[in-house]
């Protein structure tokens, strides 16, 4: 129960990421591999499970192995836990990965204050939850102030600093992750 080792691998995302590091068009990719583009894409999007032998091909085409690419798979149904670590006084300021591995959500809790002229600025959407204490946060030409509970949600590009206002302040951020194209094109009004 909950052991997950019988699904398939999502291995499309691994795939897009090698090529995208690449630099490489999936037109590129299709010629190098002999494999059509619109296959292609469907890999890509996990529309289709290329057999071994594409998978080979499609490799080599990345300059990689088909072992490396499922490897870097994402596993198609997938449980994680991650536990509470005991707070050790000595190490505050820390900061804790709430999610591991390579997923499409990025979470991560921050304990006690935080280097406040750091301006921060991601490609993607996130959510800024405070579960102890206070924080300051200044987007946008403004300062917001947020308290126990509250949430403050911050669309991509948008540069912000925060610093922890009281101690042993915990402020747990989701994030829509950096290796996801979620970003609209255009400016937003």
């Amino acid at each position: 129960m909950g052991d997950h080792k019988d699904q398939h691998l999502r291995v499309g995302a691994a795939v897009r990421r090698r090529r995208r590091d690449l630099e490489l068009t999936l037109a590129v990719v299709a010629e190098r591999s002999g494999l059509s583009v619109p296959f292609l894409s469907q890999i890509e999007n996990d529309r289709a499970r290329p057999s071994q032998t594409s998978l080979e091909k499609v490799a080599d085409a990345l300059r990689t192995t088909a072992v490396e690419l499922l490897a870097a798979a994402d596993p198609a149904c997938s449980v994680d836990v991650v536990r509470a670590e005991d707070p050790d006084p000595e190490l505050a300021p820390r900061v804790r990965s709430l999610v591991r591995g390579h997923h499409q959500m990025h979470a991560s809790e921050f304990t006690g204050d935080h280097d406040a002229g750091r301006e921060l600025q991601y490609r993607n959407d996130q959510l800024m939850y405070v579960t102890e204490g206070a924080v300051e946060i200044e987007a946008e030409g403004r300062a917001y102030r947020l308290g126990r509970g509250d949430t403050l949600y911050l669309t991509g590009g948008v540069r912000h600093r925060w610093r922890a206002t009281v101690p042993d302040t915990r402020l747990i951020v989701v994030a829509v992750a950096e290796h996801i194209e979620a970003v609209r094109e255009g400016p937003r009004r």
